[in-house]
């Protein structure tokens, strides 16, 4: 099975495919999906569409796996990262891809253990689980491999 694990935002998506056969699951890719700031935002949602199409026609997931969305002190960035999710959401859909949605709680769980780690310590123990020589940078990369490991048998 492979799922591809999704950190939404609309400057830096961040993405991850893992690819798990019988007990093992190795990374095969991660990296970011980035918008040009200062380009009005729709055009940046656009931009995520398609580079996420592109990526999904790639990679040819059987799953993909999002972070559901969490309570922001900031709302405008609260509404932007909602924004980003729905067109990852659609672009999935529009795919015919298994939905996997996951809680950060649920991430940090599956990650560590421990529902308070904090994201050092998240990015920390996915380095080992994947047997990675270095964590992923930037850091919504290497969230998304947490993703996608949490996703893992949902």
């Amino acid at each position: 099975m492979k799922i591809l694990g999704i950190d939404p935002g609309i400057g830096r998506t961040g993405y991850a495919l893992l690819e798990q056969t019988g007990n093992q699951i190795v990374m095969k890719e991660c990296g970011c999906i980035t918008t040009t700031i200062g380009d009005a935002e729709y055009h940046r949602l656009l931009e995520i569409k398609n580079d996420l199409t592109a990526l999904i026609k790639k990679m040819r997931p059987d799953a993909v796996c999002i972070e559901s969305l969490f309570f922001a002190a900031n709302a405008k960035t609260a509404m932007s990262v909602g924004q980003a999710r729905g067109v990852i959401l659609v672009t999935a859909a529009e795919h015919k891809l298994k939905i996997i949605e996951v809680t950060p709680l649920q991430v940090k769980i599956s990650a560590t253990g421990y529902g308070k780690a904090d994201k050092r310590q998240v990015q920390t123990m996915i380095g080992k689980l994947l047997k990675l020589k270095k964590i992923p940078k930037p850091d919504d990369a290497a969230d998304a491999c947490a993703i996608a490991w949490a996703g893992i048998g949902r």
